[in-house]
């Protein structure tokens, strides 16, 4: 034991730590972004919302003592992620932990999908999250530390029942696989790289009026018997990025109420 006077809590506790999360305007973003400052991190928050998305979220950090900027921003662009790690950096400090949470879902029959539809899913959810990780690690490899938390899917790893969104479930299990090469190509140079893969999760895009019978069927598929809660996404964020999680990087952590078991 090297270090048995370790205070356990304090393993978790992220004070002194800047971070930015893409997707931060709502959903699992919003609410991770929020738990990272009430954890003590000061949060850039990145979104191409147009709405007052980032600006709810940056209340709820600034009312829990913490710093946060909002950064209107396109995460297919190289440029305009380059630039928001540029000014986040010269108004919070150093990089140090990321969530890449930004991405779309839709669903077509594959024989019926239009080239555009399956392109533009890809340009989000998978160039995006290599464009964002590539900004947040050329930033960190200049500090020599940092930690990045990718948001994937049950959906890289099963093929959902009765969806017809193969482009999606590719671009999920894209995520995973990337992540892990990207954590070995860094695992030498101070950066964990990790994913978590949602199961169904009561998200604003989930639990709209026209979704309820398909919100059914989503509880009923579930060994837990409900969706999770965005609120139940925070811990495995927290601990991934934490000091609890120095010795795991290139992981895929499921967090789906048991529906990969069956």
């Amino acid at each position: 034991m090297s270090d048995i006077t370790l205070n356990a809590p304090k393993l978790f506790d992220l004070t002194g730590h800047v971070a930015l999360v893409t997707g931060a305007g709502s959903g699992i973003g919003q609410r991770i972004a929020i738990g990272l400052a009430q954890c003590g991190a000061d949060v850039a928050l990145l979104d191409r919302r147009t709405d007052d998305g980032l600006a709810m979220t940056a209340s709820h950090i600034k009312a829990a003592g913490r710093r946060a900027i909002e950064i209107a921003a396109d995460v297919t662009s190289k440029t305009s992620l380059a630039d928001a790690v540029a000014r986040m950096e010269a108004e919070l400090g150093n990089l140090s932990l990321a969530v890449n949470a930004a991405g779309i879902a839709n669903a077509n029959p594959a024989e019926d999908m239009d080239e555009d539809q399956y392109q533009t899913l890809m340009d989000i959810n998978l160039k995006g999250v290599f464009l964002s990780s590539q900004a947040e690690a050329r930033a960190m490899l200049k500090h020599g530390r940092g930690a990045i938390v990718n948001i994937a899917s049950m959906s890289g790893v099963i093929v959902n029942r009765g969806l017809s969104q193969a482009h999606y479930n590719a671009s999920k299990a894209g995520v995973i696989h990337m992540s892990k090469s990207m954590a070995m190509e860094w695992v030498d140079r101070g950066i964990r790289v990790n994913t978590i893969s949602p199961g169904y999760t009561a998200t604003p895009m989930n639990t709209r009026p026209e979704m309820v019978h398909q919100t059914k069927l989503f509880e009923e598929q579930t060994p837990m018997q409900r969706m999770a809660k965005v609120d139940e996404m925070v811990g495995p964020a927290v601990f991934l990025l934490s000091d609890a999680a120095s010795f795991v990087t290139g992981v895929d952590l499921l967090v789906d109420g048991g529906f990969c078991c069956w």
